[in-house]
């Protein structure tokens, strides 16, 4: 998820270099945007080398470099790609300039174009901060859905002592995790993911396989690490990168992922089946290219090992969370499905319909519950399906502790 962090001209700007530290702890993509005043106090330099990424300066880009297109509407393009705008610290001047319009700079004109949440972290002298005008434009601002971390109070740059300091770093990371929906209720847990196809040898040429990408696996395993969870990510062959900071375990075959979740699955007290395994392989692979002939050629295919049952056979106290892509009857196949493999919760999805089938950025499902729940859902990115998923996942944790069990 991406954050843009606006940065104004006040004292507090340092501590702003924290604060990215702390936001990138929450794996969030961050991208500083500073006013003239800020760069008085901290350099852009300081935040580019933390982030890795640009850090916005002026409306305009460097004048010493050639204008283009791209220049002149980035803010635009910053507007659309954020998940969040956070203004820390936020000077008695930014203030006014957002809670009235204006639009001056790159901080505040991307304030007006983005249509994503805002939070503002005020810090000034007491009494710039306690001034009617400044309780105004809070108040303004507020009324527009704002979220406002209030400063704390205390003894302050210029002498003073009263409200007016930076809220505390854990105070601002808290409200964004809170505005995002970044939790933390899966720590402690072990959550295995699978992902991707399997692959299947027809001949050293030519494979049986199917279309998944894997973005719907790798979004899970990416939102249980982000919620606190320790991941273990079985993939077959995609071409995504693996998140941070989960264990990663390439496998290419339905039998290879079969024998891999056995030996992993012990130890998780969540297995989340995104994977689409081949249910058939091909019973004799010839150890040669089989060469193209005049007349028809026969394939005999044989049964893979069902995987999802056997865990749902065996698994005890475990959460089991199935998928099942479907053409037609959707709700009937995935009621039956989730009674016939013993599974806790079938995420059902038709891949006939635009935006949910393979290779996509979004999806389009339905949440089957064994307590009789139906949840659907409307197109939405993997991820945050992934989070409505890993929502049901926590409740039945919950559910769970309640009666006793570890």
């Amino acid at each position: 998820m991406r954050i843009a962090l606006g940065v104004s001209g006040g004292v507090a700007a340092y501590k702003a270099a924290e604060l990215v530290r702390r936001l990138q702890q929450e794996k969030l993509d961050v991208q500083v945007v500073m006013t003239r005043g800020a760069q008085e106090f901290i350099t852009p330099l300081t935040f580019a080398a933390l982030t890795g990424n640009k850090v916005i300066t002026g409306l305009f880009g460097d004048k010493e470099a050639s204008a283009n297109v791209e220049s002149a509407i980035e803010h635009i393009a910053v507007a659309q790609r954020i998940d969040l705008l956070v203004v820390a610290p936020a000077t008695a001047d930014v203030l006014a300039k957002l809670a009235n319009g204006i639009a001056d700079d790159f901080l505040t004109t991307l304030y007006l174009a983005t249509k994503a949440p805002v939070i503002i972290a005020p810090a000034m002298n007491v009494n710039m901060w306690e001034h009617p005008a400044t309780q105004k434009n809070i108040e303004t601002l507020r009324a527009r859905g704002v979220r406002v971390v209030q400063p704390d109070e205390g003894y302050l740059a210029c002498g003073m002592v009263g409200p007016g300091r930076l809220a505390g770093i854990e105070a601002i990371a808290s409200a964004v995790c809170e505005t995002l929906g970044l939790r933390h209720d899966l720590e402690g847990l072990t959550v295995l993911v699978t992902a991707g196809p399997t692959v299947e040898d027809v001949d050293p040429v030519r494979v049986l396989t199917n279309r998944s990408s894997g973005k719907m696996g790798y979004a899970l395993a990416d939102a249980a690490a982000r919620r606190g969870a320790h991941v273990i990510l079985i993939s077959g062959p995609t071409e995504l990168r693996a998140p941070a900071e989960v264990d990663w375990l390439p496998v290419r075959s339905t039998e290879e992922m079969h024998r891999t979740v056995r030996e992993r699955a012990s130890g998780a007290d969540v297995v989340i089946m995104a994977a689409a395994v081949a249910d058939y392989r091909p019973a004799s692979p010839e150890p040669k290219k089989i060469k193209r002939g005049t007349g028809k050629m026969m394939l005999e295919l044989e049964p893979t090992a069902d995987i999802l049952a056997e865990l749902g056979r065996n698994k005890g106290s475990k959460i089991l969370v199935g998928f099942a892509a479907e053409t037609e009857h959707l709700a009937e196949n995935a009621r039956h499905k989730l009674t016939a493999k013993g599974a806790d919760i079938i995420v059902a999805n038709d891949v006939t319909q635009e935006g949910a089938g393979f290779d996509t950025d979004t999806n389009i499902v339905v949440l089957f519950s064994r307590d009789g729940r139906e949840t659907a859902l409307p197109r939405m990115s993997k991820f945050d399906v992934a989070n409505r998923i890993l929502d049901q996942v926590a409740e039945l944790r919950l559910a769970q502790l309640g009666k006793g069990v570890k």
